[in-house]
């Protein structure tokens, strides 16, 4: 028998390896290359000779690693993945421009806050949260913290009424 069937094999083989990089198919494709590698090297053991199949062996213990570490290099240069980062030197925030002013707020619950719910802040509406303690209706509370787009509040005491 002559080489040039297992050679197809390999060459399919190497195909299928590129596609699994470019088309995420679950891994099926992996498992039909690892399928047609083996059948080719089977092949050249069983039908060739055991140095012909040793040759294989490491030219694909050699080329496959080789195959998806430069595959991998090249999906992450693609123009299909994300390459930017984005920053608040372009503009974007993950937090309204308004929430500042939220900060140290006086204010009392509208709903009872089971830990979330809505407040009176600055004669406005505003969904807040508590640090998990349920606080009934009619509460007065303030602004502790400011997290992104979430209002953190707690029971106002008395001692933050007088000061």
């Amino acid at each position: 028998m002559n080489l040039l069937i297992p050679v197809i094999l390999q060459l399919a083989g190497i195909g299928i390896i590129i596609a699994e990089i470019i088309i995420p198919s679950g891994g099926i494709l992996a498992i039909l290359a690892v399928g047609i590698f083996a059948y080719s090297l089977y092949m050249v053991f069983i039908d060739i000779s055991v140095a012909a199949g040793m040759i294989f062996l490491i030219i694909d213990l050699i080329t496959i690693p080789v195959l998806i570490i430069l595959g991998l290099k090249f999906i992450a240069r693609s123009p299909v993945t994300l390459r930017e980062t984005l920053s608040r030197e372009q503009g974007v925030t993950s937090q309204s421009e308004d929430m500042d002013q939220f900060s140290g707020l006086e204010g009392i619950a509208l709903t009872d806050l089971r830990p979330s719910g809505m407040a009176l802040l600055n004669d406005r509406r505003t969904d807040v949260v508590t640090r998990g303690e349920y606080l009934d209706k009619g509460t007065p509370v303030v602004v502790v913290k400011i997290t992104g787009n979430q209002i953190v509040v707690k029971k106002q005491t008395q001692t933050q009424t007088q000061s």
